[in-house]
């Protein structure tokens, strides 16, 4: 099983209502250097962070305070009593709270954002843009453009599946072993290898009483969104942004096997080039998950980029 190079630790802290856990790496050597937050995808959980941090190397790391926090409803972030639904405005105010806490005011911050955590970041980047230094976006494309005449159906399908999750017919299915969980990961992402997959199973998932291992995800974030997707209304805050953006994304393009062609990555181009200052990097032999494919070509750019 993988060893982690660097180790993490994780803290505690009170975030609007729920119990935030963060895992942290570094000493925070260097006053100067700005705190790095690390945001996790849909269903994941800040440790998967690791690989990229040890890439970064225990000098580079050392200098800062580095954060990822599992994002509500995610990882060991869990709320304190069952939800029947989860809200995308909710990341914004817990980022800010975790901002406040970490950076203080006055202090911007560099953050990279993986996917789900890439769309949070490049949209709080516009909404608070004297908080971000610089944003490196893994694959955070956004979705395709809405129409309002979805939005009744929207609106019942959200109504139908938050009552199914009060009455407990939507789940998260457990698995056998830990070795299951990591037989699961490599299904998802072929290029994981299965030391890698081993180790994030045991951050992903938790074995329970029972005996099983269960993801640590809330069933409720299986719930399908009520709102409509505005491109209009993300454009405008993407000209908001102030900080240089690094979109990286992988030759293995998500965009068609996510859409089916309803949004391509052209498409996610065009909205690229809203942002006054932006560059575009490819990953080869990558997938979706690229942080865990190619974790050492993400640090080295990484490194470069926040210098």
């Amino acid at each position: 099983m993988y060893t982690p190079l660097i180790a993490s630790r994780t803290e505690t802290i009170p975030v609007r209502g729920l119990t935030y856990h963060v895992h942290r790496w570094g000493q925070n050597t260097n006053a100067s250097a700005p705190v790095l937050v690390l945001l996790h995808g849909w269903a994941d959980v800040g440790a998967s962070y690791q690989f990229i941090v040890d890439a970064l190397g225990e000098s580079w790391v050392g200098e800062r305070a580095v954060i990822a926090p599992d994002w509500r409803g995610f990882g060991a972030t869990q709320p304190p009593s069952p939800v029947d639904t989860y809200w995308f405005a909710d990341y914004f105010a817990d980022l800010e709270v975790l901002l406040d806490h970490y950076a203080g005011d006055g202090h911007p911050v560099d953050m990279v954002g993986h996917s789900m955590g890439g769309n949070v970041a490049m949209l709080y980047a516009g909404i608070r843009p004297e908080r971000i230094r610089r944003l490196v976006n893994l694959e955070g494309f956004g979705l395709p453009d809405g129409r309002p005449e979805q939005a009744p159906k929207k609106l019942r399908t959200w109504l139908n599946e938050t009552a199914q999750r009060r009455n407990g017919e939507i789940t998260i299915k457990p698995y056998a072993s830990r070795e299951a969980v990591a037989q699961r990961l490599m299904k998802t992402n072929p290029r994981l290898s299965l030391d890698k997959a081993l180790w994030l199973a045991g951050v992903w998932a938790k074995q329970a009483l029972d005996g099983q291992w269960h993801l640590l995800v809330d069933p409720a974030h299986k719930i399908s969104s009520h709102t409509v997707y505005r491109t209009d209304e993300a454009l405008a805050i993407y000209r908001e942004i102030t900080a240089p953006v690094l979109a990286i994304e992988a030759t293995e393009c998500s965009l068609t096997s996510f859409w089916g062609g309803r949004y391509t990555l052209e498409q996610y181009h065009q909205r690229l080039a809203q942002i006054r200052q932006h560059t575009i990097k490819t990953v080869d032999d990558a997938g979706h998950n690229l942080q865990h494919d190619q974790p050492e070509l993400i640090a080295q750019w990484m490194k470069t980029f926040f210098a």
